[in-house]
């Protein structure tokens, strides 16, 4: 693949900077979405957020009034603040890739009215729950018609993929499911590290089903519970069993030593399409744990899960059989180890952070200039493949 120049569009979030902060090679770079492998692969990478502190207030000020216009009419907005600024920079790109639906409305909106010219590789987390509170057969078209511009969809669930493509209808984009991914280096086995919980529970989604494990641990005081979330969710939780330890917005090193410190991962997850404790998901199968977690839409298939055999897989708010599941991780130490290594060779073989890179750096190469008509002009309008 020849250098291809791509914008980056972040949410402009404090993790998100602190992570851009570090140099390639730490873990926290892990959060960039592939940005600095793809860089050693030869792309030339820019992103929204480059400048230092919040956006100027002219952005903000276009910010409020859009979304309040969008909202208002029936509409669903997003962070156009952190974009505006970049805008020029992001025009003498080849291809814009937006990794979250924050900026990725936005900016399917700006290039319909022709305020953004690249092609639009667009990740949809949760998407299909953003589309249906359009209020309007007008304003569903208008969506319609804006993402019909981007050149492809990603979604990381493959339910995902079925809903998006009934919803944009014939001439909607290119729609594609890319399994995430984990990097197996940084996550894996450690034999330095003994045991200070029973079960393990991480995330900061909110759709964590954390109040389904608190009621679990107050039945069950002879086990130890750490549950790492945002400060938001954890004050949300009220007041907990003495047997539940709490800890709130840590970096991810620490998330991975706690990881590393359980005899079993819990990810209970509300039902929903899109969120299926992902992230922490593969990198608890990489490091071999036993995982509990709830059978959303967005992990039952395409992520090479096995109910008994790489995991253990449980109806979404059944709280007996996710407590029956721990049981039986937590008291057969033979059958959880087994599952352990079945997790981590499934995380090698099909959901390693390289594979991901591949699939993305492969959706890229399709939107950019080589892909396109030799009489288009350099971010002129997209086609499908």
């Amino acid at each position: 693949m020849s250098a291809v120049d791509v914008f980056f569009a972040y949410r402009d979030a404090p993790e998100r900077r602190a992570a851009l902060r570090r140099l390639p090679g730490a873990i926290e770079r892990y959060r960039l979405f592939g940005l600095d492998e793809l860089a050693a692969r030869g792309l030339r990478i820019r992103h929204n957020l480059e400048r230092d502190g919040p956006p100027p207030a002219w952005a903000r000020a276009v910010d409020r009034g859009l979304n309040a216009v969008l909202y208002k009419t029936g509409g669903y907005g997003g962070d156009f603040a952190s974009i505006l600024p970049s805008l020029a920079q992001a025009n003498r790109c080849d291809v814009v890739f937006s990794t979250v639906d924050t900026v990725g409305i936005p900016l399917v909106l700006l290039k319909l009215i022709g305020l953004l010219r690249p092609p639009i590789v667009y990740t949809a987390v949760g998407l299909p729950e953003r589309l249906v509170q359009l209020r309007g057969r007008r304003v569903q078209r208008l969506f319609r018609k804006a993402f019909s511009r981007s050149h492809t969809v990603l979604a990381y669930a493959e339910s995902e993929v079925e809903r998006l493509g009934e919803w944009f209808g014939p001439g909607g984009p290119q729609v594609v499911f890319v399994p995430f991914g984990v990097d197996v280096d940084e996550f894996r086995p450690s034999s330095e590290s003994a045991a200070d919980a029973d079960v393990v529970s991480i995330g900061a989604d909110p759709r964590r089903d954390f109040d389904l494990l608190v009621r679990i641990a107050s039945r069950r005081q002879d086990l130890r519970f750490r549950i790492v979330a945002s400060a938001d969710r954890a004050n949300s939780l009220g007041a907990l069993p003495a047997n539940v330890a709490v800890e709130v917005d840590v970096p991810l090193e620490v998330v991975r030593d706690r990881l590393a410190g359980a005899r079993v991962v819990a990810l209970p997850v509300r039902d929903n399409s899109y969120s299926g404790a992902t992230t922490v998901l593969l990198q608890a199968l990489a490091m071999a744990k036993p995982v509990v977690v709830s059978r959303t839409e967005a992990i039952a298939t395409g992520y090479g899960l096995e109910d008994g055999v790489n995991c253990r897989l449980v109806p979404p708010g059944d709280e007996a059989a996710f407590e029956r599941a721990l049981d039986r991780l937590l008291s057969d130490e033979g059958v959880a180890r087994a599952i352990g290594a079945a997790a981590r060779a499934t995380a090698v073989e099909r959901l390693s952070w390289k594979l991901f890179v591949e699939r993305l750096e492969g959706i890229i190469a399709k939107a950019g200039p080589e892909s396109r008509p030799a009489s288009a002009e350099r971010g002129g309008t997209s086609r499908r493949p």
